[in-house]
């Protein structure tokens, strides 16, 4: 398998899943800043131009993180990265639905592409704090909804952990926020964890 990511873009919590089920891989960087998401050559890999995109191995590539994050899971049933009982399952995709289409969008890509948001350069610091006051106001919500003990699911650890565990990193390295208790805890329980040390060591990241 071949992982397109970028250090500490949200293919961070692909590339912890990965480490989690322990089979061989490759990484192949893109350079986001750069525009090399643009450029053809990754353009022929991912026409959708943004990562993580995922090479099965076999020329096939996925894209979506909560599409890839289950894919891993379910083609690796023995590292138990997603509950087997049909609710537990719902939740685990509600958590990544909300992490990936509200959470990062609305909360984090205000803060870091406010040009997205605004044509007036003017209205940027507008932009990035109404991004933070929404990434609050989703952590918040998570908090007072927590289900879970240490991890995001009461069935435990899961591709859901991984994926918070993306925009908490987010929040207390790049945007200098203060995390709700749980996932205050959820942060540090997932910074203890090998297979993140590792992803964040591979990409130069600070824990």
């Amino acid at each position: 398998m071949k992982l397109y990511y970028s250090p500490g873009a949200c293919s961070l919590g692909i590339h912890i899943v990965l480490e989690e089920i322990g089979k061989p891989y490759e990484l192949s960087a893109v350079a986001l800043k750069d525009g090399a998401q643009h450029k053809p050559d990754y353009v022929a890999v991912n026409p959708k131009s943004k990562v993580p995109a995922l090479d099965r191995g076999d020329g096939r590539v996925l894209t979506e993180f909560p599409v890839i994050a289950w894919w891993l899971a379910k083609s690796n049933p023995e590292a138990a990265l997603v509950p087997t009982e049909f609710e537990a399952e719902t939740r685990c995709l509600e958590m990544l639905d909300y992490v990936c289409g509200t959470i990062h969008p609305q909360g984090f890509t205000r803060q870091f592409r406010p040009a997205n948001f605004a044509p007036n350069e003017a209205d940027f610091p507008k932009v990035v704090e109404q991004g933070k006051a929404l990434a609050t106001k989703y952590f918040e919500t998570l908090d007072r909804n927590w289900a879970g003990g240490t991890y995001a699911l009461a069935s435990g650890y899961s591709v859901a952990d991984a994926a918070l565990f993306f925009v908490e990193y987010w929040a207390t390295r790049r945007s200098g926020m203060t995390l709700p208790p749980h996932l205050a805890k959820h942060l540090d329980a997932m910074l203890s964890r090998p297979a993140v040390q590792r992803a964040l060591q591979q990409e130069g990241l600070p824990a």
